[in-house]
């Protein structure tokens, strides 16, 4: 294959052409990068370029994925709507408000690192256990004497390498050992919440005796938790990650189509092994939260998060498929199920009734990406 040629290439999840024209200069090498489209990636836009310019201003819109982040801030609306009539100035209180915020950070933090593995191609069932066995690990006994003799950032590094660890047992697994993601990864949740548990033995830890790591998780620059700040900054470097950045060209292109990535001179293994190191980071940081918020590491932290986390990047118009990511959408599917909690809570509805509304939203979702995919290919 020359490096002016561009040939189609099908992939059997996408059915969308990925052009193999793209320099990878990253790379340092005359191999092309596939391009895939995207809903908020530059990437996307490029490779739709010529077409934007026959089918109309309003086609390339959905191409891009304008009118599905439109509908997912008019879901959002509705919500607030809704809980300004049913809860007055109980919702509309800014301290509501950043409550509201406060709740998303956590589970914002995982869903944005879910939306890396999702976007390319896999599935991790093991984040909220990856959270828990962090928080135990970072709050043990020993682990707070050295952060209270050296610096408590020590907890943060223990919190982070052990999620990273998690990570990349998952990684290799999945990109060497040939094991499904699904299977490999729902190992790791049973693994990783039984060795949390033997840890603590099934204790809460406690970690109030180091104040210099509470003094920062819990300041509040211009009167904002944060928790929140954390989530923000996880948020724009993760957009700037997937939308600006090789890496994130990389991740698009192995979800799109993993062996035309793998002939245009992408290392598809290494690329899944690093995808799953970083959600076990995101995991992490949710855990270095938890510990902030609670005061304690426990292996019952993060129980179901890995769904809340799934359901999150699908509302917002992640594939599960693979090959087209959004990390706008992803927050702003946070941010409606938190709001949704909300509203519940602040009129005592039942929780069954939350997951039960949590369920049609889902169900809703997946039925929109599929015909959104249908009419697609039609075309």
């Amino acid at each position: 294959m020359s490096d002016q040629s561009t040939s189609p290439v099908t992939g059997p999840t996408d059915t969308s052409p990925v052009d193999l024209g793209k320099s990878a200069e990253a790379e340092g090498t005359s191999r092309a990068l596939p391009v895939v489209p995207t809903t908020d990636s530059t990437q996307g836009m490029e490779a739709e370029g010529a077409h934007k310019g026959s089918a109309g201003g309003t086609a390339w819109l959905a191409e891009v994925g304008f009118f599905r982040m439109l509908g997912l801030l008019i879901a959002l609306a509705l919500l607030c709507v809704v809980g300004m009539v049913t809860a007055g100035e109980r919702f509309a209180s800014s301290d509501n408000l950043l409550t509201i915020l406060r709740l998303s950070t956590v589970i914002g933090v995982v869903a944005i690192g879910m939306t890396f593995v999702i976007t390319g191609g896999g599935i991790d069932l093991s984040v909220g256990a990856i959270l828990a066995l962090s928080s135990v690990w970072a709050t043990t006994l020993a682990t707070r004497e050295m952060a209270v003799d050296v610096h408590w950032s020590l907890m943060v590094f223990t919190a982070i390498a052990v999620g990273a660890g998690c990570g990349l047992v998952n990684g290799i697994l999945i990109a060497y050992g040939k094991v499904v993601a699904f299977i490999a990864t729902l190992a790791m949740l049973v693994s990783a919440r039984g060795l949390a548990e033997i840890i603590s033995q099934k204790k809460t830890q406690i970690a109030t005796d180091v104040p210099g790591f509470f003094d920062f998780f819990t300041a509040k620059p211009l009167g904002i938790d944060m928790s929140i700040w954390v989530f923000a900054a996880v948020a724009v470097v993760g957009w700037v990650l997937l939308n600006r950045t090789t890496f994130g060209r990389r991740t698009f292109a192995v979800g799109g189509n993993p062996e035309a990535a793998r002939l245009a001179g992408i290392n598809v293994r290494r690329h899944t092994v690093l995808l799953y190191v970083l959600v076990g980071v995101c995991s992490a940081i949710g855990a270095l939260l938890i510990i902030a918020r609670t005061t304690t590491g426990s292996s019952t932290h993060g129980m179901l998060l890995e769904l809340d986390a799934i359901a999150a990047v699908v509302i917002g118009g992640t594939l599960l498929a693979g090959g087209r990511g959004t990390i706008t959408g992803t927050v702003l599917g946070v941010l409606i199920f938190t709001t949704l909690t909300n509203v519940f809570t602040l009129n005592n509805r039942d929780n069954s009734e939350q997951s039960l509304l949590k369920g049609v939203i889902i169900v809703a979702a997946v039925l929109l990406q599929q015909w959104l995919a249908s009419r697609k290919s039609s075309s």
